[in-house]
């Protein structure tokens, strides 16, 4: 495939903030998961899918020493929903054939901080794309976030809220506000990984899993109303 069209320059932050806010998933798509019963509900869809967005919260640390706790969130997400598991040790350990996997993708970006409160956790990561260096093919040799991903990719704006970003993940009761930021967080890295995957842009390994992986979907769904 010639990639030589695809060296847009990325938009810059106030022609983002410009952009069609990106559309997430409705409300009645994302469950938050808080026992293990919940667990079970959901885990024939949650262990069939090939593919699986994927992100964590932890609570942050803004006192010197003050030791971290986290992840207290931890988000999965399919073209069609979004888990949102709030962490206990009976859910780390439902969860954890899901992480080690080698038959399910878990795509996301900046995961190398999520393996590293997985592996304190003793949750295996597996499958695991990082999606920030698979840009190279539009001039792009450092890492790209979320938000420029979907803004390259989608022409959309993905709001990424600072106050809600550093909120309180360990609450038992969570925000309608941090809920929406939860799941848009685990479900937009799966419209990345199909676009990439339509554009042929992922690594040539990550694509002869793929095609050995049976439901993987072809094609994403629209990211915006516009």
């Amino acid at each position: 495939m010639n990639h030589s069209n695809l060296h847009h320059v990325l938009p810059a932050k106030e022609h983002i903030q410009a952009l069609p806010l990106f559309q997430s998933l409705p409300a009645e798509k994302i469950y938050l998961i808080q026992t293990l019963e919940h667990c079970r509900r959901i885990e024939p869809e949650l262990k069939s899918a090939a593919l699986l967005g994927f992100d964590s919260e932890s609570k942050p640390t803004f006192s010197k020493g003050e030791a971290a706790t986290g992840p207290h969130l931890i988000q999965l997400a399919t073209q069609d929903c979004a888990y949102l598991f709030q962490v206990s040790p009976e859910i780390l350990e439902f969860l954890k054939p899901v992480f080690a996997s080698r038959q399910q993708i878990k795509a996301g970006f900046g995961l190398k901080n999520d393996a590293h409160l997985f592996r304190k956790k003793g949750l295996e990561l597996n499958s695991a794309v990082e999606l920030s260096k698979c840009f190279k093919a539009f001039g792009l040799d450092n890492p790209v976030g979320l938000k420029n991903a979907m803004a390259l990719l989608f022409r959309v704006n993905f709001p990424k809220s600072k106050s809600v970003s550093t909120s309180n993940w360990s609450k038992k009761h969570l925000s309608p506000q941090q809920i929406a930021y939860a799941a848009a967080d685990a479900y937009a890295p799966v419209l990345v990984f199909e676009e990439l995957r339509r554009l042929g842009l992922l690594p040539q390994e990550i694509l002869n899993s793929a095609r050995n992986l049976r439901g993987l979907p072809s094609q994403t769904k629209p990211a915006s109303d516009a």
